[in-house]
């Protein structure tokens, strides 16, 4: 595993920064009420590129001059290489652009950060086989907890793009159908049910028109955010049958502000899961195309201390992004740079690893208490949910920042 690259910028060295040189990870932000900026995040700070290319200090034909990332993802991946080069080389501790570079910094305690990419279209998963195994064992038996297709190919649904917001965002709590006891009709009432689900997002950064392999959709991946899919249980229950999830997805999914770009993670590879039985060999992997990325998931009611109510890895997913991407092409279906996959909720084997409160609560039937007294077997409104993330190195880690998002009462 490489070390840590150290860089003449305040904060960029420490141990417990999401942003190291090794990082470089991509966002859009804004200084008051100035315009939305690409910036890429150092230490403490944000590096603003567009007036770095108005400087001449970095060239990339405009395309770091943008409100967002999607013109720069589809210049393709040896810009990608080209941009960590060259930003490293810029921020490395005795660089002689220092003079140069240290007055486009910006503090990140003074920018807003917003949504980094255009979210062309959003598919989230059901890729996790903790999760699958709790939430199909809770309504359907051990026996039957895995769906007959599930450990053949990454079951998936195709969401809403609109409602794909940035950490910070608040979110209200949906109104839709609930269905009561057997004999009582459906009210249309305020989810009591709302839950999360912690996740991990791949960011599409080249587009394809028809079947991919797994190799070629593992490059055509720019990056990963945190995301959480917040969904409304009883909304769920009563509306997925027969054609599963819709407004109770619809109403927000959150992710983290800053793209990490796969490059940055590549030291942090690992192998997906072995088989129970075999993939077809369009899913095949010629290589490890999972990471190990630690998760936690904090809770905190308004006014009250947070409460970590989830510890999980990335590693315990089923398919990788490049599976899921690779599957979701291969029936000739267009993949469009700033499509977002969500990976599914990541849980591990014990209770303190799953990732949505539907499992830790077990349905709603354990509720658990937080460190503030109260218990919780969904959100409450004013509650605020919080994902972190980041992989280890040594001496240094990559992180994403926090994806984090409160919750308001229904408007109903």
């Amino acid at each position: 595993m490489t070390e840590l690259l150290r860089s003449w910028v305040d904060g960029a060295n420490r141990p417990d920064t999401d942003f190291p040189l090794n990082n470089l990870p991509v966002g859009v932000f804004s200084l008051a009420d100035g315009p939305r900026r690409q910036g890429v995040a150092i230490g403490d700070r944000i590096l603003d590129l567009g007036r770095a290319e108005a400087a001449g200090v970095l060239g990339f034909g405009g395309r770091l001059m943008q409100d967002g990332w999607n013109g720069f993802m589809a210049s393709g991946r040896g810009e990608w290489a080209r941009l960590r080069r060259e930003l490293t080389m810029l921020l490395a501790e005795g660089a002689a652009a220092r003079a140069r570079v240290e007055p486009l910094l910006v503090p990140m305690a003074a920018a807003r950060l917003h949504l980094p990419f255009a979210v062309s279209e959003y598919t989230d998963f059901y890729a996790g086989r903790h999760h699958a195994t709790n939430v199909g064992t809770m309504f359907r038996g051990p026996e039957n907890a895995l769906p007959s297709n599930w450990l053949h190919i990454p079951i998936g649904y195709n969401g809403r793009a609109s409602s794909v917001v940035v950490t910070g965002t608040s979110v209200i709590r949906p109104m839709g159908q609930i269905k009561g006891p057997e004999d009582a009709l459906p009210r249309f009432a305020a989810s009591a049910r709302f839950d999360i689900e912690l996740e991990m997002g791949a960011v599409v950064g080249q587009a394809s028109d028809g079947p991919i392999s797994v190799a070629e959709a593992f490059d055509n991946i720019f990056g990963y955010v945190l995301l959480n899919d917040w969904s409304a249980r009883d909304i769920q229950a009563w509306e997925y049958q027969p054609l599963g999830p819709f407004q109770a997805k619809a109403t927000a999914t959150t992710i983290s502000p800053w793209i990490v770009m796969a490059a940055a993670l590549a030291p942090f590879r690992v192998a997906t899961p072995e088989r129970e039985v075999p993939l077809l060999p369009y899913l095949a992997e010629p290589g490890p195309m999972l990471y190990d990325i630690a998760l936690e998931v904090g809770l905190a009611p308004e006014g009250a201390p947070e409460t970590v109510i989830a510890r999980t890895n990335y590693r315990e997913m089923y398919y990788s992004a490049a599976q899921q991407l690779a599957h979701h092409a291969s029936c000739g279906c267009p993949m469009r740079v700033g499509d977002l996959l969500g990976s599914g909720t990541i849980s591990g084997p014990e209770r303190g690893n799953r990732g949505s409160l539907l499992e830790i609560s077990w349905g709603g039937k354990e509720p658990i208490t937080l460190d503030s007294g109260e218990t919780r077997s969904f959100l409450a409104d004013r509650d605020t949910v919080t994902l972190r993330g980041h992989a280890q190195g040594r001496g240094y880690r990559i992180g994403f920042g926090e994806a984090s998002g409160k919750i308001l009462p229904a408007r109903g």
